[in-house]
């Protein structure tokens, strides 16, 4: 629509950015209050509290520059900073790009609670398993083109899914006849 982005953030609507893109010679503190420009006061502390509940991490390092972060801890930061305008809609592309397992489930279970919390998640992943987890209704791109869409449950249950995507599952190359599911074609 060619708005600009001030306007888009005063919608609702924040991103985070694969790569995690944090300001590294800003402190965690000065990252978060960047997210919350343009927030009142009062609504950027409420945020902010609710960040550091979300990742007590970042209150502990709160003053450490985030170029020093691990790359998980700058994942919680991009989150959290996002998290700071009090968005109804939170863009995530590939928020477990790169992390360790242990630290990719943390997030995924933090982007699980922020979604049970009220805010409104798209979410772009490379990992199906954890995407299919996370999810209410998912999208299948292939090379860019939607190849499947439907409930999530679905999707994760659908052999096709599983032995194309996942890696496991029968060996019957047709679209199940699951009811929700939908394939695209152009």
């Amino acid at each position: 629509d060619g708005q600009a982005a001030a306007t888009v953030v005063r919608r609702g609507v924040t991103h985070v950015p694969e790569g995690r893109r944090v300001f590294a010679r800003m402190t965690v503190e000065e990252n978060l209050r960047a997210g919350g420009l343009g927030t009142p006061r009062g609504a950027a502390a409420r945020a902010r509290e609710r960040v550091r509940e979300l990742f007590p991490v970042l209150a502990e390092r709160a003053h450490q520059r985030a170029g020093l972060l691990s790359g998980g801890e700058q994942q919680m930061l991009a989150i959290g900073r996002a998290l700071m305008a009090g968005p109804s809609v939170l863009l995530l592309d590939e928020p477990t790009l790169g992390l360790a397992p242990q630290m990719a489930a943390r997030i995924a279970a933090t982007i699980r609670t922020i979604n049970a919390a009220g805010t409104s998640v798209l979410l772009v992943e490379q990992n199906v398993a954890t995407a299919l987890a996370l999810a209410s209704h998912a999208y299948v791109l292939e090379v860019g083109t939607v190849a499947l869409e439907g409930p999530a449950a679905e999707l994760a249950g659908s052999d096709e899914v599983r032995r194309r995507y996942l890696g496991v599952g029968g060996d019957s190359p047709a679209l199940e006849t699951r009811t929700g599911l939908t394939r695209w074609s152009a």
